[in-house]
Parts: C-alpha cells; sequence; structure tokens
C-alpha cells in the first residue's frame, strides 16, 4: 500500500503511466484490426460476442504474463544460434541468428499473420474461389470456434510483445497493470465502432489485410534480430489510412454530385 501511494505521489511514475498507456493503445491496434476482420467475417448476431471475447482473453493472458515476468524476461534468453550475424550499424549487428523463445514467437506470428492477410486478400479479390456452404448453422458455430482459436493465437504474440515493451519502459508493476488495463478498455470501446467502420468500406477491408501483411513481415524481421523502429511502421499506416480517408471523401463527394 505505502508503494502505491509513493507512485501516485511520483510525476515521474504518471510521465511512465502516460507513455506507457500510449504505447499500449498503439500496440493494441495491430491486435483490433485482427479481430475486426476475423469478426466481420461472421454472421452480424455473433461479431461482437466474438470481438468481446477475443479482447478479454487479450486482457486476461496480459495480466496472466505480468505475474510472471521473471519467465517473461527469459524469453529473451538465447536458446539457440546459428552462428549468423549482418553488419555492423551503429554497434549493433543488423540482423542475427541467436533465436531466443520470444524471436521465434514472434516469427511464427508473423508467418501465422502473412498467411492470414494472403488468404483474406485472396477471398476479396476472388471469392468465388470457395463456394462450399454446407449447413449454415454448423458452418456459423464452426466459424466462430476457429475465429476465436485464431483471435488466441495472436493475442498471445501481441501480448508477449506488449509485455516486453512494457518491462523495458518501467520496473514498476502496478503501472504495468493500469496500463494495460486502460489500453484494454480503449481497445473494447474501440472494437465495435473499428469493426463496423471495416466491414462497411470494402477498401478499408483491403488496406487493414495490407496492415496486417507489413505487421506480419515486421514481427519476422524482429524475430531475426533486425530492429524496425515502430515510429515508422506507424507513420506508415498514418499515412495510409490519411490517403484511404481523402479516396472515400472524393468517392463520396462524387457520389453526391451524381
Amino acid at each position: 500500500m505505502n508503494e502505491l501511494l509513493h507512485l501516485a505521489a511520483d510525476p515521474a511514475a504518471w510521465a511512465a503511466l502516460v507513455t506507457l498507456i500510449v504505447m499500449e493503445v498503439v500496440l493494441g491496434i495491430d491486435n483490433l484490426v485482427f479481430i475486426s476482420i476475423l469478426s466481420n467475417k461472421l454472421p452480424p448476431e455473433h461479431r461482437q460476442r466474438v470481438r468481446r471475447i477475443g479482447i478479454s482473453l487479450a486482457l486476461v493472458m496480459r495480466l496472466a504474463l505480468l505475474s510472471t515476468i521473471a519467465f517473461i524476461v527469459g524469453l529473451t534468453a538465447p536458446v539457440f544460434d546459428l552462428g549468423l550475424a549482418g553488419p555492423l550499424s551503429h554497434g549493433e549487428p543488423t540482423f542475427e541468428t541467436a533465436f531466443s523463445w520470444r524471436d521465434l514467437i514472434l516469427i511464427a506470428g508473423g508467418l501465422f499473420l502473412i498467411w492470414k492477410a494472403t488468404k483474406e486478400i485472396h477471398h476479396n479479390v476472388d471469392p468465388d474461389a470457395d463456394e462450399s456452404a454446407p449447413d449454415v448453422k454448423t458452418a456459423a458455430i464452426s466459424n466462430v470456434g476457429g475465429a476465436i482459436f485464431q483471435i488466441i493465437l495472436l493475442d498471445i504474440v501481441f501480448s508477449i510483445d506488449s509485455i516486453l515493451t512494457a518491462v523495458g519502459m518501467t520496473d514498476h508493476l502496478p503501472i504495468m497493470i493500469v496500463a494495460v488495463i486502460v489500453a484494454v478498455t480503449v481497445m473494447l470501446l474501440a472494437a465495435d465502432p473499428l469493426g463496423n467502420f471495416i466491414n462497411n468500406n470494402p477498401t478499408v477491408v483491403m488496406l487493414a489485410l495490407g496492415f496486417l501483411l507489413m505487421i506480419g513481415a515486421v514481427l519476422i524481421a524482429e524475430g531475426f534480430g533486425v530492429h524496425v523502429p515502430k515510429g515508422y511502421i506507424y507513420a506508415a499506416m498514418a499515412f495510409s489510412a490519411g490517403v484511404e480517408g481523402l479516396n472515400m471523401l472524393s468517392r463520396r463527394k462524387g457520389v453526391t454530385k451524381g
């Protein structure tokens, strides 16, 4: 209790909390885009429930991981090394093959994201490719289970990345817990509006899938020790979203004039 009161009176702790909340919210965008795209493929009556389940699982996993910080930090220790490394840049190798469990999880998550995004892009470009629709009710239940399973897989990847970011920014567990809860609450509030927006704008779906491809590639690069500054990634996403927003505005004006 004394530690909590001491943190509450410390301006540096509040600054760390605000910074960490912003970082966690930004990292949560990737998770939220994936959940929105998966849930939008389900029948309308299942979408909100699956989004709630996916985000709730993300919160549970993050809090569970926070309770085992020593284990999480241990995931960064090398498991095996292939002995390859890139040329030095700013005193660090441009890539390396000393893989930790975190690296392997990031690579697996990145490959899964690229596979999933590519599959969804193919489906959007050629929707007639798979026309097998047995029993609608059975298919819906199966799709809900499949969507939740895929969300769990990506929740694990994003949760580990999120908690390692938190550990790198502060040593205080209460600050991490508050930041994670606030960030997941923001995700929960934004889930339905974002999901509906993506669903109502087909071109945004393709843009979001492009984001997932890029995020997958970045996860794989991170797994190989290639440190891509997150600012570049989110600046590119913001720029692309801005251009798409102008395109949507232009189309709307064209429809109004027509």
